[in-house]
Order: C-alpha cells, then structure tokens, then sequence
C-alpha cells in the first residue's frame, strides 16, 4: 500500500474517461481537470493497464468519472476489463444518468458494482436550467440502475443557494421511494467562476443539524473523511463538506487521472501532475508505471491545512 509523506493511505482511483459531455452544468468540477489540456483520451487498454499497476500498489477502489463517461463507446468493455482484475475491492462510476436506461443491465453484468447519479433537482424547469438536460432521461436512469441490481444507487445532488435548496425534503422523499441514498453536497470552487460560487454556496451546517434531529442512527464514515450519514425513516442521507474542511482533507484516500492521462494528486492542484500515458505510449514497463505511482503520491498533500484555515 502506498502512503504520502503526510502518512495518508491511497486506496482510491478516479479515473476520468472523458472530459465530454451531452450536459452542461454550470457547477461541473470536471474532476479538477482543465478541459483545454484534454487534447487526447486514454484507449482501454491505457485504462486497464493503469488500473492493474494501481491494483498492483494496493489500491483497492476505481471510480469512474468525466465528463460523461457513459459517451465512450467501448465502455462496457473498460468496465469488464477492470472487473476482470484479480483483487479489485470495488467498480464504480459517476454518472448524470441519462444513458442508463438502455445500459444499467450491461454495466451491471459487465461487473460494475454501484453508481452515482448526479441528480440536482426533481424540478423540470429547475434541472433543465442547471444542466441543460432532460429530466425525465435521469429519472429513467435512477430506475434502471436500481433494477439491474447496482447498489448501492447513490444520488449526488449539489446543493445550490437560491437554485434549489428548496427542493431537498423531495429529493429525500425521491430517495427514499427510489431505494436509492441521498448525498447532500456543498459547492466547491474548482472550474467554475468566483461570482457564481459566492451566490450559490450554501452551507450544509444548519441542514446537518436538522437531519440530526430527524435520524433513526447517524454513522461516521471514517472511510470516507467522516462525513456523517443520517438514517431517517426507510432512507439514508449522506452530507459531504469538502471546502475549507480540514478534516475532509486529512482523510482523504483518493488520486486521479485525468482523461488525458495524468495521475492527478489533489482535486484542488494542477501543477503537480505525473504524465503516466506518455510513459505507457513509449513503452514503459510495470515497474517504470509503479515508480510514477509512487511519485504522484509523494506529492500528495491534504489542500486544507490547519494553519491555512486559521
């Protein structure tokens, strides 16, 4: 297993797939990456073979993410390749769902695990307005993704002032009919302009409190930057807090890649990357491939510090 210099765990691969889109949501964080550097994306083969050196190191979690990476046309087969892994503790991907419909049953019996769902308003006008889509293409992915037996189905909704704080007691209700979990996620300020993360963050402090009051159980996922998870009547919320927590910071098990290939250290920082796909292209061997792992962790640093946020 590898640690940072911070003696942090990395147990958790994100792998962008694609930095294209069929939504355009103004918050998009794009996993930290720019989208004028995705000049190429990685082929499968690529995914895999950065995938087993990672498998190799003791990482034991791939996430797949974008853009949309249900627009790659071989995507059943990146995910039954990664599947296919010998020691791969968990596949799963983050989605806006449109697509699902017609490919939760192969994802599912190509060996993908579980699913998030960007979903951030139950609202039509409110969904079109924030992304640019269909609402009712998302809702048939929700149901699709929850019959094929991808569990669990998490519903990301990013939490939006003045947008659709409104809306949150029916996505919970929504949730909780679904059989599907609740993540209640604060704004961060990655790839989008100042002016738009001032009006529209909104704190999920009060909201945390309410849920609190409400829970059946509250459980701390230490696993997971302890971010709490309220288990109220047949339905479970999960409340994320990723800006200027340090304590998110100093959990976190998570680095990158982008979608053109490089191992990206933190979501908050762009100028530490470790190019891993021009290495693969000139024949780098596993070992070569376990060394720029071992580099990108190294420069691996939790963003917020207590002395920054003092």
């Amino acid at each position: 297993m590898l640690y940072d210099n911070c003696g942090r765990p990395t147990l958790n691969l994100r792998i962008s797939l694609t930095q294209r889109c069929n939504l355009r949501c103004v918050y998009c964080h794009r996993e930290g990456q720019d989208p004028r550097s995705a000049t190429s994306e990685m082929t499968a083969d690529e995914v895999l073979r950065i995938a087993q050196t990672a498998v190799a190191l003791g990482i034991s979690r791939i996430k797949l993410t974008g853009g949309e990476p249900l627009l790659r046309s071989d995507i059943l087969d990146i995910v039954q390749s990664l599947a296919s892994i010998p020691s791969i503790g968990d596949l799963s991907m983050t989605t806006n769902g449109a697509h699902l419909s017609a490919l939760a049953k192969p994802l599912k019996d190509a060996g993908l695990r579980r699913v998030n769902i960007s979903l951030p308003s139950l609202d039509e006008k409110t969904y079109s307005m924030v992304s640019g889509g269909n609402i009712s293409e998302a809702l048939k992915g929700v149901s699709a993704a929850v019959k094929a037996g991808l569990h669990p189905v998490k519903l990301n909704m990013l939490v939006l002032r003045g947008i659709n704080t409104a809306d949150i007691p029916k996505m919970i209700d929504f949730a909780r009919n679904s059989q599907a979990i609740l993540q209640l996620i604060e704004l961060e300020p990655v790839n989008i302009k100042d002016d738009y993360y001032k009006r529209h963050f909104f704190a999920l402090d009060s909201l945390e409190h309410e849920l609190k009051q409400q829970a059946l159980s509250v459980e701390t996922r230490g696993d997971m930057q302890n971010r709490r998870v309220y288990t109220l009547s047949k339905v479970k919320v999960e409340v994320v807090h990723p800006i200027e927590n340090t304590d998110f910071c100093a959990r976190c098990t998570r680095l990158r890649v982008t979608s053109d290939g490089k191992l990206k250290p933190c979501l908050m920082v762009n100028d530490n990357l470790v190019d891993i796909l021009t290495a693969i292209r000139k024949g780098a061997t596993d070992e070569d491939l376990k060394e720029l792992f071992v580099k990108a962790v190294e420069r691996r640093e939790p963003f917020h510090k207590p002395s920054r946020a003092n």
